[in-house]
């Protein structure tokens, strides 16, 4: 059935080889757009619960914009929208970037900033789910909110938040398919330059399906290794303490606020 891969292109290569440049794209862009949202992710939700009210309403108003809006607008805002808005100068250099790096870019940023914010609820949901003792006992001591968050609070959230990352990790490997609509050669675009150039079409995005279902299972067989060995002795079943908390996220995002509801 994937006897036509390993036919020879109108350049030379082999549809095999565009299925392997799509996926060396795809694996770059969730690379490195992971570290991005997960960097970003950790301060945004650690802003989300600190006493501060003015760094809380900024990390939620981050949260709730990056969210809520769909991924593939915030594509096409990053691509076509903010070179207009930005200086002359910047904005022409930003459109002459040569391609790929031209699209990559604003991809990796749009997928790095919408994945943080996923995350930065999740470590929300990991630091609300300790015990306040622990906080109070820290203070106890007399350690200061930067020192209780960076050696007690942080630390034990993202080991008690590891399920749930597996999700977003899994996610953003998908979501790189959507690069494809500014012009990033990615592992879907190739699938059907395939189906395009051959006529294949089951072909072509049933080999992208097996490469993308590899990946998932790849990805989720690391983070349940990382869980294993960063799991706090005890809390085996510590999704259960976090899940109510996705639980009332969910809900929470349904909703519209008081002023919203009304115009509504």
């Amino acid at each position: 059935m994937f006897a036509v891969l390993f036919e020879p292109t109108a350049d030379g290569q082999r549809y095999i080889d565009w299925l392997l440049s799509g996926l060396g794209w795809t694996l770059a862009l969730a690379f490195f757009g992971w570290w991005i949202a997960f960097a970003v992710g950790i301060v945004v939700g650690i802003g989300r619960t600190v006493q501060n009210r003015a760094v809380a309403a900024l990390a939620r108003l981050y949260v709730e914009i990056f969210r809520n809006i769909p991924v593939l607008v915030q594509m096409f805002l990053w691509y076509f929208v903010l070179p207009e808005i930005l200086p002359t100068t910047l904005g022409n250099a930003i459109k002459q970037i040569p391609p790929p790096w031209g699209s990559f870019f604003p991809a990796l940023i749009c997928l790095g900033l919408y994945t943080a914010a996923r995350i930065a609820e999740q470590v929300r949901a990991g630091i609300e789910a300790l015990p306040k003792g622990q906080t109070e006992a820290a203070s106890a001591l007399g350690l200061s909110s930067y020192l209780t968050y960076r050696h007690i609070i942080v630390p034990q959230a993202l080991r008690l938040i590891v399920p749930s990352l597996t999700s977003e990790v899994m996610g953003i490997y998908k979501n790189t398919s959507v690069a494809l609509t500014i012009g990033l050669m990615e592992l879907t675009a190739q699938a059907r330059q395939i189906s395009e150039a051959t006529f294949q079409t089951f072909t072509a995005f049933g080999a992208a399906t097996l490469i993308y279902l590899a990946l998932a299972l790849i990805a989720y067989q690391g983070m349940a290794l990382i869980d294993r060995a960063v799991r706090i002795p005890g809390t085996a079943r510590t999704h259960d303490d976090i899940a109510p908390n996705l639980a009332e996220d969910i809900q929470q995002a349904g909703s519209l606020p008081a002023e919203m509801e009304i115009a509504k």
